[in-house]
């Protein structure tokens, strides 16, 4: 709040305003501590870091034990990627709606996802599933996000709903297909589970990977998955809770 006062406080004759701008100077109150100024010189703000962690759904731990999340609710468009078995792609789902994400499941294997359904329910933060090609507009909002996931098989057709804002779309791929290289091209991020020797030296290619990572591809644990992203990799393992091994079974790459 501005406050304006008297360009000659306290003039004579008017004992009551020199007064009254001493207190407006002293702010109406007591007067504080002084303290010093805290202040970093130029060659200081680059060793300033804050304590700021992820946003997202946590879909496992690094090598070193430290979580792993994947941020699906964004208000810019988010494509994503997965060569992987249903388990893990069901875990993300299920995860996601438990942030507060409507998911909606495109798929032609319906009996497979509907133990989720019948956990999750339908509406806000449930689950809806649809047959391939019939998933409507979902009206995606910064207080109702979405997550699509196509689980169309091997060579996905293309969707009729697209990722936008708040509205994500993980596309799962059980192996690599002819539609893959199309595919990681638009995706923002890639996972892939444990694939052939020659699988994984076609993907390593498409993505840039060192030797060293495509040669791990094919002998990966289950529930393990190498996430890349530009030139970021990162192992994850995925480790089910009490509730989720209920409902979908221990990790497994085979479906």
């Amino acid at each position: 709040m501005a406050v304006s006062t008297p360009s000659t406080p306290g003039a004579p004759g008017d004992p009551g305003r020199g007064s009254f701008a001493a207190a407006v100077r002293g702010g109406f109150g007591l007067t504080g501590p002084r303290h010093g100024r805290h202040a970093l010189s130029v060659d200081q703000v680059d060793a300033l870091s804050l304590p700021i962690g992820d946003d997202g759904v946590v879909i496992g731990a690094d090598a070193q034990g430290r979580l792993a999340t994947l941020g699906v609710n964004r208000p810019t468009p988010y494509d994503i990627l997965f060569i992987g078995g249903l388990w893990t792609a069901q875990i993300i789902a299920f995860r996601a709606a438990a942030t507060g994400a409507r998911v909606a499941v495109e798929t032609g294997r319906a009996e497979a996802w509907g133990q989720l359904v019948r956990a999750l329910g339908v509406g806000p933060s449930g689950m809806a599933v649809y047959d391939v090609g019939r998933v409507p507009p979902l009206g995606a909002s910064a207080g109702s996000p979405v997550l699509v996931v196509r689980d169309c098989g091997m060579r996905p057709p293309r969707g009729r709903v697209v990722s936008g804002p708040w509205q994500s779309v993980l596309t799962v791929l059980p192996y690599l297909s002819p539609v893959a290289p199309r595919l990681i091209r638009q995706a923002r991020l890639v996972g892939v589970q444990r694939v052939s020797p020659d699988e994984a030296t076609q993907i390593g290619r498409s993505l840039g990977l060192p030797s060293g990572d495509v040669g791990s591809l094919p002998s990966l644990a289950d529930g393990v998955t190498l996430w890349c992203a530009d030139r970021d990799r990162q192992y994850v393992m995925t480790q089910a809770t009490d509730a989720e091994t209920g409902l979908l079974g221990t990790a497994r790459r085979m479906d």
